[in-house]
């Protein structure tokens, strides 16, 4: 196994396209172009039909950096923190 196969079996290392469009607010044609380009790896999957793509994480965040800087995910992350009561 090489490592860039060992990323897409690492637990919490992928995300799908919805999940990446709703944690970081990217839409639909960003994830398209940013395949395009070369920037994110996908894996293609469907469910009942429907397809979707599998995202490396650490990608969708470089993507996100690139795109809003870095100050995008560290606001971000503390948005959707848990609040400790």
């Amino acid at each position: 196994m090489t490592q860039s196969d060992s990323m897409w079996s690492d637990k919490g290392a992928k995300m799908s396209d919805k999940s990446a469009r709703q944690e970081f607010g990217l839409a639909q044609e960003e994830i398209i172009a940013a395949i395009r380009a070369g920037k994110l790896q996908f894996r293609e999957s469907n469910m009942h039909g429907n397809p979707w793509y599998r995202l490396l994480r650490h990608e969708v965040e470089s993507l996100v950096r690139q795109k809003s800087g870095p100050d995008h995910l560290h606001q971000h992350s503390s948005l959707t923190s848990p609040s400790s009561s």
